[in-house]
């Protein structure tokens, strides 16, 4: 594969404006860039969470499974965002929100019915999976917003949507692959009157 990168500043956005590979120059703030924004910033995230996965799996190797599952979303997300700079690129298809779906629906099995509201933390891990999440729900929202103005594949938002429905999973998985309880929500107590 050739350079795709020759020059990585090229002093064209600095009138807030950015390109995009159609040609178009669009407002750095347009939703076609906030939407591609917040997919990147899932996928760093993503990074994040993976690295950590990796340098505890030595200590926990049920977290193996996990790297797999989500190794490959970081390249759908990019391909998603592909997709976002250039409308007329199509990279993700229906196999991809299938396989996610498989994941959930075996991670579920043995997970059990939810009985309660969890909330982030437990562990670093618990917890970086959880601003995955958050951040899989900002992009998709994202991804919503631009939909409403030029309509986006379906695959695409379905993907996001399913993504960030996985890491949910994944972070009880990841709790109970460390075997650290889940902490639930606590309603406040009510005031003595």
């Amino acid at each position: 594969m050739g350079n795709r990168l020759t020059r990585i500043y090229t002093r064209t956005g600095d009138t807030g404006e950015t390109g995009l590979a159609d040609g178009r120059r669009v407002a750095k703030d347009h939703p076609r860039v906030e939407a591609m924004g917040e997919l990147d910033s899932l996928n760093s995230a993503l990074g994040l969470l993976l690295a950590e996965l990796a340098q505890a799996r030595p200590d926990c190797p049920g977290l193996s499974e996990l790297i797999e599952v989500l190794e490959p979303c970081q390249h759908r997300l990019f391909d998603l965002g592909g997709e976002l700079a250039m409308p007329v690129y199509q990279a993700l298809d229906e196999a991809e929100v299938t396989r996610l779906e498989q994941a959930i629906d075996r991670w579920n099995e043995e997970l059990g019915p939810l009985q309660n509201f969890i909330l982030p933390g437990g562990s670093r891990l618990i917890a970086q999976a959880h601003v995955c999440r958050s951040q899989a729900r900002a992009a998709e929202r994202r991804c919503q917003a631009l939909n409403a103005e030029e309509p986006l594949r379906p695959v695409g938002l379905a993907y996001v949507n399913r993504l960030s429905d996985l890491l949910f999973v994944a972070a009880r998985m990841i709790a109970r692959r460390q075997g650290h309880a889940e902490i639930l929500w606590q309603a406040a107590k009510k005031a003595a009157e």
